[in-house]
């Protein structure tokens, strides 16, 4: 974990904050008993090229559990994403207008925390408030492709405004459990609402195991809505160069650059193996570079602005 780390945080990307706002995003975290959110998933929308270069590479049908998928939320709202599942985390990875309205567009990112256990979500949200954040409830559905909405989680975040980035903490709810189309496995204890009972097994067959950290480069009041939650859900927050942060907990990291709108997006994600490689392999994908191996962890780059990474 500290070798993925460091390859996490190596190079710091410039961008100002302004002094009342860094105040606001600083704090070392850990002043709970426990961590009650985790890394569940994030996701990025990229150029049109490098989407599609992911949506067909046949590297990652065989480097992860891979699918593409157009699925339809709550009030009608569908989106087609390109997902590369683990045992307990995930990526979804979007195209420019894959997703309706701000979230589609060039840059645009998000990171779901989701609680293991069955209440947690409501322990999350009072401290929320002793963050001085008035927690903002959101019920997400999901459509199996009858009509019928099924409660999928339950959702808070800390605002419903924000620039290019947007996080939130989710429980999952005993209705999607119960649905066998969701294809969820039994809970391992009582209250099980965890990330690998969501998930399938699959990964198994193929190299990636999880994501072990993730870098994203956001606006400085983006960020300042996101810091509560963290802290919030139980991560250690410390800040860095440059005004960013890092959130450690749970067995993933998650880095934050303080950069202008034009210059926020998805950056590097790092991911275990669940098994080691002897050699290096390199896969351009689109304005993206996958590096796996040598050993047992992966290194995933995304160019801006369709710029390619070398």
């Amino acid at each position: 974990m500290i070798i993925v780390l460091a390859v996490a945080l190596a190079g710091a990307i410039g961008g100002g904050v302004g002094t009342a706002q860094a105040e606001g995003t600083t704090g070392s975290g850990g002043s709970y008993d426990r961590q009650l959110l985790f890394y569940n998933h994030s996701f990025g929308v990229f150029d049109r090229v490098t989407a599609d270069a992911i949506e067909h590479s046949d590297y990652l049908r065989e480097f992860a559990n891979f699918q593409v998928r157009t699925t339809t939320g709550s009030g009608g709202q569908t989106w087609t994403g390109r997902y590369l599942m683990g045992r307990e985390t995930y990526l979804e990875l979007l195209g420019i207008g894959d997703v309706p309205g701000q979230d589609g567009t060039l840059g645009a990112a998000g990171l779901g925390l989701s609680v293991e256990h069955a209440g947690d979500l409501a322990t999350v949200k009072e401290r929320l408030k002793d963050e001085g954040v008035t927690p903002v409830d959101f019920l997400q559905t999901k459509d199996f492709g009858d009509g019928v909405p099924v409660p999928w989680f339950d959702a808070v975040l800390t605002t419903e405004e924000y620039d290019a980035f947007d996080a939130w903490g989710m429980e999952y709810r005993p209705e999607y459990f119960a649905d066998p189309r969701s294809n969820t496995e039994p809970a391992s204890f009582p209250g099980d609402v965890g990330r690998e009972r969501y998930l399938s097994d699959d990964y198994r067959t193929h190299l990636m195991r999880d994501v072990t950290a993730v870098r994203i480069a956001v606006t400085p009041g983006d960020l300042a809505d996101t810091v509560p939650l963290l802290r919030a859900g139980g991560f250690s927050v410390r800040t860095v160069a440059g005004g960013g942060v890092v959130a450690e907990g749970g067995g993933t990291a998650i880095r934050f650059d303080v950069v202008p709108r034009e210059q926020a997006g998805y950056e590097q994600v790092d991911m275990s193996l669940n098994r080691p490689v002897k050699d290096r392999h390199v896969e351009q994908i689109g304005n993206s570079t996958l590096t796996v191996g040598p050993g047992s962890h992966a290194v995933w780059t995304f160019a801006k602005n369709g710029t390619a990474t070398r």
